[in-house]
């Protein structure tokens, strides 16, 4: 089964619904740039909630792009 792939940065980021909806086998990246995101703890509070149901979230160092 091939999930899905969400990215979060400054400039675009999926649904929150999306995201606090994923699940085993769905990948969140969350870059450097989101933070500056005005919306931000939402995403990461989501990114939490996918985390709990099984999705993989990484965290992306300022090092590695995706």
């Amino acid at each position: 089964m091939t999930g899905a792939i969400h990215v979060i940065d400054d400039v675009s980021a999926p649904a929150l619904g999306d995201i606090r909806c994923a699940g085993p086998g769905d990948l969140i990246y969350i870059r450097p740039a989101a933070i500056s995101r005005k919306d931000f703890p939402k995403y990461w509070e989501a990114a939490g909630i996918a985390l709990t149901r099984g999705a993989l979230v990484h965290v992306v160092n300022r090092k590695e792009n995706p």
